[in-house]
């Protein structure tokens, strides 16, 4: 049995690790050009806080990436393997003056350890008048970390890397049982999607130890502590294919971050990063029988679309689609 992932982000990566475990006699290859941080993921600050409109193709099937995607980056983060990689527990605060809908997040409330209602105390803990707030408990993934991690368990694991660019399924250079496309981004080109579109992130990573704990805020502004540095952000820029850094969008995420947390104003700035996140309505994670002109067909699952939350909910859309692998090989798949 052979299999293709096409892509090496964290989606590419979970797929394939997941395929090594439930078809452990067959040859997994990823097909990529872009690995570690020349990905998107490379970016994210990582925390497994799904957003409320994020949706897969129906609700009980979201609730359950959700609940195993938690279970995997838990799991991970109890493992010896935690440090290596890059998995920890974070708690944090989400704070809102505009309304109490805002601070809720019913994909997570009964799923993490801890998921509260904020006390009147506690909404003073940061500066800015906050009404609203919920303090939570959950895992953060450091993508610096964990894709070279997952890239060397793969290949310990028999895997084998492919660097070249897919424009057509076709292109593909041996013959598979079952592609998976896990090209984020790359699937408008490769599947003529224009259901995808890019929605702009830039955020500043700094060094400020002492900060121990996440925050939330209005206007997506967000504080993350991860293993090395803090991430502050952010923006989300519907239909932007601006990949360079805007000295705007960073004044804007300072101002804003400062306010929340004036201890930030004497951090040290590591780096400024930008990504596109690939985001989709409803995140595409389907079979597909393709046909070329010359007849010959290829069996192919998709997995993309993830907008912001790839890391979070990664592991979760890999077993599924790694699922309508074996349905497809079976001949149960609904194509």
């Amino acid at each position: 049995m052979q299999f293709g992932v096409l892509g090496s982000g964290i989606i590419g990566l979970t797929t394939a690790l997941e395929l090594q475990q439930q078809f452990p006699t067959a040859q997994v290859s990823i097909i990529a050009d872009r690995f570690n941080e020349d990905t998107v993921s490379y970016v994210a600050a990582g925390i497994f806080r799904p957003g409320t409109s994020f949706m897969g193709p129906t609700q009980e099937i979201t609730q359950q990436w959700m609940t195993d995607a938690f279970n995997y980056w838990d799991d991970l983060r109890r493992s010896k393997e935690s440090a290596l990689a890059g998995v920890c527990q974070l708690s944090g605060y989400i704070f809102s003056r505009t309304t109490p809908s805002i601070v809720r997040n019913h994909f997570i409330e009964q799923l993490l350890p801890v998921y509260r209602r904020a006390t009147e105390d506690e909404l003073k803990l940061c500066q800015g008048g906050w009404k609203y707030g919920s303090f939570f408990t959950t895992c953060l993934t450091e993508s610096r970390l964990f894709l070279p991690y997952a890239t060397k368990k793969f290949l310990e694991n028999g895997g084998q890397v492919l660097r070249q660019h897919v424009s057509n399924f076709f292109d593909v250079p041996q013959q598979f049982d079952v592609l998976l496309n896990c090209t984020g981004m790359g699937a408008k080109e490769l599947c003529n999607d224009q259901h995808l579109v890019p929605i702009r992130g830039q955020v500043l990573k700094v060094r400020a130890p002492w900060i121990k704990t996440a925050f939330y805020g209005d206007l997506d502004t967000y504080v993350l502590p991860g293993f090395e540095t803090v991430t502050l952000g952010g923006c989300r820029q519907y239909d932007s294919y601006n990949t360079e850094w805007c000295k705007y969008d960073s004044m804007a995420i300072k101002e804003r971050c400062y306010d929340l947390l004036p201890s930030l104003k004497k951090a040290e700035i590591v780096r400024e990063c930008v990504g596109l996140r690939p985001h989709r309505s409803v995140v595409r994670v389907e079979p597909e029988l393709i046909t070329n002109d010359q007849g010959r067909r290829l069996k192919v699952v998709h997995n993309y679309g993830h907008g912001g939350y790839g890391v979070t909910t990664a592991p979760g859309t890999a077993k599924y689609a790694v699922k309508i692998v074996r349905d497809m090989l079976a001949g149960n798949s609904k194509l």
